[in-house]
């Protein structure tokens, strides 16, 4: 009987989650499947039972939390739950504004120092700079406290239009002095980089699909359209997807008019088909698209979209294998779920899923020791891929479905071990924290520099790239050790891209590292044949 007494919470906890889910807590449109009147008061008495009847007190919220986010885990890895206090933060990030002051920032011994103000913000308008300390907001000391980056943010943030007067320290000047920032909405860029590469060669870089990533992306377009632009390299790398209308929208600046994009297909079979309309922009322009492993769900209908088009070149390795559509569902209680509620073909015909069913928990998101160990990510001939899942573009071209986008031109990682542990060490924040300590050690120096000579004439030392490698061995305790020089020039180069992006701006570190990049040099290498 003891296990029955320890396991009755989670009992009474699955069968409210089940409750609520068959209850109607969420809507399907018109097509909600409501249960019949008595079998809600009989999950309404047992809720009442428990608040009033049982031996111990329970957190049902609690129990209800995780029991509906193990009932979404049986159904797909896609299908997830949304608490309460994390949906404000998914929702901005997909809106693609905050209200805020708009500053990036990092908790140095008790202080919040500031990285940049961001582009066009509130703080930016008033002055604020890299290296800031921002000591009081409206007379609340914020220095000296064990405050968390959560703690900041709700004290910076606040109702749009809203006043906070700040004290801030800049050190180089050795001055105290207070501004007044008025809280706005601040743009989460989805559209962070876009410059030309090279005479007619243009590159825009896309991070996720966000309820204003068309409006960025095409204003982008526009810009490198009235300087020559005829080819386009559109970066989807890390690209974990995002709205699917935007994703079309974007497709569409590529396609003929009437042109199939995709379609979706839900449990009932009924097909809902999307077209490309007239007006697309760059239909008679050449796209590069850049995919890898992590491109995952739009941008895999987009890169999808164009390959079975034959339009453009698809360039990188094998993506993420996301061929699920979700929607946001509210539950009344200030959180939400997103559901799978169809599936999404390729214009051809392809499902790019990869398989979910019957996987150890942590493999379908992790699969990248997987693929390292087939040796696809280095050889492409190492790609598996099944003769029942061919399909042929309406040039002739072969593409397979069933687990991602294989790209037309295949780019292979750099296998070596010790590169890829140079590799972790510069694309984690240890690097970005080890720039932002350059800087304050020397921040009159560095501001010597204008955008121009930075580029020309500031080179990383050999004493500086010596200092961030002893960096990462004693952040690491010794596991990322580099002991060759083979890849120095990669890490001062990374070193040089990190101080431009928080000197200047963001574009001005992809110029300093796109210049090594390997799969914008195969794109290169491409044009020139």
């Amino acid at each position: 009987m003891g296990y029955q007494k320890k396991y009755l919470p989670l009992i009474i906890g699955v069968t409210l989650a089940i409750g609520f889910w068959f209850g109607g807590l969420f809507r399907f449109g018109n097509n909600t499947p409501l249960l019949a009147s008595a079998k809600k008061q009989k999950l309404n008495r047992l809720i009442d039972y428990i608040d009033y009847e049982y031996v111990d007190e329970v957190d049902t919220d609690s129990i209800v939390d995780v029991t509906v986010n193990k009932i979404l885990e049986n159904l797909d890895p896609h299908s997830v739950y949304i608490p309460e206090k994390n949906l404000a933060a998914v929702t901005e990030s997909m809106n693609g504004e905050f209200v805020g002051i708009g500053v990036s920032f990092y908790l140095k011994k008790d202080t919040i120092s500031v990285i940049k103000a961001i582009q066009d913000g509130p703080s930016e308008k008033v002055g604020i700079k890299g290296g800031d300390k921002i000591l009081l907001a409206n007379n609340d000391t914020l220095y000296g406290k064990k405050f968390s980056s959560e703690d900041v943010v709700k004290k910076l943030k606040g109702e749009l239009n809203s006043v906070v007067d700040l004290t801030i320290y800049r050190p180089v000047t050795d001055s105290v002095f207070k501004v007044r920032v008025e809280r706005d909405k601040v743009p989460i860029k989805s559209v962070p980089v876009a410059y030309m590469l090279e005479d007619r060669l243009g590159y825009i870089k896309i991070n996720r699909f966000a309820e204003t990533t068309y409006k960025e992306f095409k204003e982008e377009l526009t810009k490198l359209q009235k300087q020559n632009l005829t080819h386009l390299v559109l970066d989807l790398r890390g690209n974990p997807g995002g709205f699917l209308d935007r994703a079309n929208q974007i497709i569409d600046e590529f396609l003929e008019d009437d042109k199939l994009i995709m379609f979706t297909k839900n449990k009932k079979g009924n097909i809902e088909k999307f077209f490309a309309t007239s007006k697309g922009s760059f239909e008679k322009g050449h796209v590069y698209v850049l995919i890898d492993e992590d491109a995952a769900s739009a941008s895999e209908i987009v890169a999808g979209a164009l390959q079975d088009n034959d339009k453009g070149t698809i360039v990188g390795r094998r993506s993420f294998g996301k061929g699920l559509v979700q929607r946001e569902m509210q539950l009344g209680d200030g959180s939400a779920i997103r559901l799978t509620v169809s599936r999404y073909y390729t214009p051809t015909g392809r499902s790019i899923q990869k398989p979910y069913k019957n996987q150890k928990e942590g493999d379908y998101y992790d699969d990248y020791a997987a693929r390292y160990t087939s040796g696809e990510l280095t050889d492409s001939t190492k790609i598996e891929v099944a003769d029942s899942l061919k399909f042929t573009t309406p040039r002739g071209k072969v593409v397979y479905g069933g687990g991602g986008i294989i790209p037309d031109v295949f780019v292979p990682i750099k296998s070596n071990e010790e590169y890829n542990k140079v590799a972790f060490g510069v694309k984690t924040n240890m690097l970005d924290n080890f720039v932002f300590d350059v800087l304050e050690n020397n921040r009159k120096h560095y501001h010597t520099f204008s955008r121009i000579s930075f580029i020309n004439d500031f080179e990383v030392s050999d004493k500086l790239l010596q200092e961030f490698k002893d960096y990462l061995r004693i952040k690491t305790r010794g596991e990322l050790t580099v002991t060759t020089s083979e890849h120095d020039a990669y890490i001062k180069r990374s070193i040089k891209a990190a101080i431009a992006e928080q000197m200047f701006d963001l574009v001005l570190s992809y110029q300093i590292k796109d210049e090594d990049d390997t799969m914008i040099n195969k794109v290169k290498e491409l044009l020139e044949k």
